[in-house]
């Protein structure tokens, strides 16, 4: 079984949330679980997509409980770490798919790539070095379906 992590701001636009969307419910027809923060924005939209898809979506939630869940989830999990649990989501899988940025966004794709974990980017952030030459590690996807097929590749 597979599991890949899609991440994304809680808040987001509607392009973001397209795209999310649409990587949740490739990730579903591919057979992959989907694993994301629980809530809102790219997360909902991403859930919502796999669901759509017949998919299994585990959300890994930063509260004590499950209010504020998005109900497109298979399964919640609370474990009230707030942004500790960012090195949850991304420890569970296997490749994470970045759609979009925030600071909650930047930390899970910093903790994928120091942990091994492949990360693939959809718009949002892009990691330079001092000189402005992209850092090693995240790949950028030219849209759903080419974040999907680098996430997924090789396995």
């Amino acid at each position: 079984m597979v599991q890949v992590a899609v991440c994304g701001p809680g808040e987001c636009s509607p392009e973001e949330a397209e795209a999310a969307r649409a990587v949740g419910g490739l990730l579903a027809r591919a057979g992959a679980v989907v694993v994301c923060g629980g809530y809102g924005g790219v997360m909902a939209a991403a859930a919502a997509g796999a669901r759509e898809a017949g998919g299994t979506v585990v959300g890994v939630l930063s509260g004590r409980d499950r209010a504020g869940a998005s109900p497109d989830l298979t399964v919640a999990l609370p474990t009230g770490m707030g942004e500790a649990r960012n090195a949850l989501i991304v420890r569970a899988a296997d490749a994470v798919i970045v759609v979009g940025g925030s600071w909650g966004t930047l930390s899970e794709l910093a903790l994928a790539m120091r942990g091994g974990t492949p990360v693939v980017t959809l718009g949002g952030w892009r990691v330079v070095d001092a000189s402005g030459a992209p850092v090693p590690g995240p790949v950028a996807a030219a849209g759903p379906a080419d974040a999907v097929r680098l996430a997924l590749r090789g396995r």
